[in-house]
């Protein structure tokens, strides 16, 4: 993996860093890279329940591409298919079947905004700001249109792209995007606590009805009721189901498989 992303697993919690202090941690092509090896480690290894994604620092979860990096020495046709790089990382973190927080402290800014908002939940610290500035510098925030749209009213998106306007965590908060905000002395602890109550859940039952979540996003009411009723009958099948029903009737904890 590229040192500029750093990988650790402890109590099925995958914790995954953006290793740029320096740069607000900008995102590069070693960025890219090294988030989807972690994302492929961390989907393959059952030991990981849910992943937090943060940046290094104090400054900055990650404010956008690294704009002079990523074009030097790159000819056209190889700058256009690294671009897609961002697009298949978002597909790979909702195609993930693990929960994802983002842990955000400071910016979060062009990319790196759309990289917070394509994380499950979003954790911000007070100090955290948001924002798409590309207007600014001649640049419209296209891939990361998908996540932004998921994740608020779409005509608010526009107005954010149309402005390049930062945005505080308390607005965000207020928005909707930002799942919960908290003082920066109790960022981690906020973070530490979430990620303990979804990785103390049934792995399998999360995996489903996480799937099915995205799966029906985009899909019309009939189609997305018809896949449902599938998935219903399908998770009444796992021992996890089954276990978490008996352990109910028995006024007991479950002891989850992951099956």
């Amino acid at each position: 993996m590229a040192d500029e992303v750093l990988f650790d697993v402890s109590d099925g919690v995958a914790r995954v860093t953006i290793n740029r202090p320096e740069r607000r941690n900008a995102i590069s092509w070693g960025v890219t890279t090294g988030l989807r090896e972690a994302l492929a480690r961390a989907k393959a290894d059952p030991a990981v329940r849910v992943l937090v994604l943060t940046g290094a620092g104090d400054k900055a979860f990650c404010a956008g591409a690294d704009l002079t990096g990523m074009a030097e020495g790159a000819g056209f046709v190889d700058l256009h298919q690294g671009r897609g790089e961002l697009a298949r990382l978002f597909l790979e973190m909702w195609d993930l079947g693990k929960p994802t927080i983002a842990r955000v402290r400071g910016y979060a800014l062009a990319g790196g905004f759309g990289l917070a908002l394509a994380c499950d939940l979003v954790v911000a610290a007070d100090d955290a700001q948001f924002g798409t500035p590309e207007v600014d510098v001649g640049l419209w925030p296209y891939m990361i249109t998908v996540p932004l749209v998921r994740s608020m009213p779409p005509k608010r998106v526009l107005e954010l792209m149309l402005t390049g306007r930062r945005v505080s965590a308390q607005e965000a908060e207020r928005i909707g995007f930002v799942t919960r905000v908290v003082p920066v002395d109790e960022l981690d602890a906020a973070v530490d606590e979430l990620a303990a109550t979804l990785a103390a859940k049934s792995p399998a039952v999360m995996k489903l009805g996480r799937d099915a979540f995205y799966a029906v996003w985009d899909l019309p009411a009939r189609e997305a009721l018809g896949y449902l009723h599938t998935q219903l009958t399908l998770t009444t099948l796992t021992e996890d189901s089954r276990e978490g029903i008996a352990a109910f009737a028995e006024k007991r904890p479950p002891r989850w498989t992951g099956r």
